[in-house]
C-alpha cells in the first residue's frame, strides 16, 4: 500500500506562512526546522517550507498547480481564507460541474489552494 504523508508547499517567509496557513487551516502546526513549519491534514503533513531560512542557497518557487484541502465548513474555511489575506479566484464559493463546492486562491507565494466541502468531494467515481 502506499500512501501520502507530506506535501511541500514553497514559501519566502517561513514566520508568515506559519501566521497564513494556521489562520486558514485554524491550527497552529509546529515548527520544524528554521525553514520548516509542518501543519497535520488528516495523515498528511502540509510543510510549508522556506529554503533560504533553512539554509539552502536558492529562492522559494510557487508549486504550479493547486493543493485541495477537504473541510468541513467551507463557510468558516473561506472567513479564515480572507482573514489571512488569500488572494481569492472569483466570487468565492461555486457549485463546480463535477459537483463539488469550493473556493479558490493562492497563498501570498503564489501557490494555489483550494478549499472544498468535505461532504462533497469528488474522487473521479461516482
Amino acid at each position: 500500500m502506499v500512501r501520502l504523508f507530506r506535501v511541500i508547499l514553497p514559501v519566502g517567509d517561513i514566520k508568515q506562512a506559519a501566521a497564513f496557513y494556521g489562520t486558514l487551516l485554524g491550527a497552529p502546526g509546529r515548527r520544524v526546522s528554521s525553514g520548516r513549519h509542518y501543519f497535520d491534514c488528516g495523515e498528511t503533513i502540509l510543510a510549508c517550507f522556506d529554503p533560504r531560512a533553512d539554509g539552502d542557497p536558492w529562492d522559494a518557487r510557487p508549486n504550479p498547480d493547486h493543493v485541495y484541502f477537504a473541510v468541513d465548513d467551507l463557510e468558516a474555511a473561506l472567513a479564515r481564507a480572507r482573514a489571512a489575506g488569500c488572494e481569492l479566484r472569483g466570487d468565492g464559493i461555486a457549485t463546480r460541474p463535477w459537483g463539488e463546492r469550493s473556493f479558490y486562491g493562492r497563498d501570498p507565494w503564489g501557490n494555489p489552494i483550494c478549499c472544498v466541502d468535505a461532504e462533497t468531494v469528488f474522487r473521479g467515481t461516482a
